[in-house]
């Protein structure tokens, strides 16, 4: 049987999200694996108790179904629009680990959380403008939680460092991580 993947991340976004979907699920197929994105139907269509949300809600149910569908998370952890990854991907990360599902990670900054925060805050030390503590735990891809989470489902977190575009278009530190839930294979998830 081959392990469903939820591809989680905020690639959604990019300008041509169905394309990237197709070629993360073909790299998910070419390990045996079952790539599901966000932007996929639900089998047999949304529910008709939906009919009347609004599509934003439609939507955030149906990434919740897909995500109890699926035996394990691939997230993608670039940082998005600061120096933390996408909040809408970290829930999905929360959700996955309620579920008592792996979660594996993936980003292509490979700078730790903590010099990427004192960059985005303009500061060199461990305090930000407003006074407030920056999280500094060395090794930290990410706020602890994030790693934490990943780290007690029995995942990985994998970070590539990309530069420019390559940010957003290198699937490698993603290959990477697809060759580690398929090691951890479904008899160790």
């Amino acid at each position: 049987m081959s392990l469903r993947v939820y591809l989680a991340g905020p690639d959604v976004f990019l300008p041509d999200p169905m394309v990237r979907a197709a070629r993360m699920k073909t790299l998910c197929a070419a390990r045996g694996l079952v790539g599901v994105s966000p932007l996929d139907d639900l089998p047999g269509g949304d529910p008709a108790s939906w009919a009347d949300l609004p599509e934003a809600l439609r939507i955030a149910r149906r990434c919740e179904a897909h995500i109890g569908s699926c035996d394990v998370m691939v997230a993608n952890l670039t940082p998005y629009r600061g120096p933390s990854a996408d909040v809408g991907t970290v829930y999905e990360m929360g959700f996955m680990r309620a579920l008592g599902k792996p979660v594996f990670g993936w980003s292509n900054s490979a700078c730790s959380f903590a010099a990427r925060s004192r960059a985005f805050c303009g500061v060199s030390g461990n305090v930000d403008a407003a006074g407030m503590l920056i999280e500094d735990f060395e090794g930290m891809a990410d706020n602890l939680m994030i790693d934490g989470g990943i780290d007690a489902s029995g995942g990985v977190f994998v970070r590539h460092e990309e530069a420019g575009d390559a940010v957003w278009t290198s699937l490698a530190a993603f290959e990477a991580c697809l060759d580690a839930v398929s090691r951890h294979g479904p008899t160790k998830l």
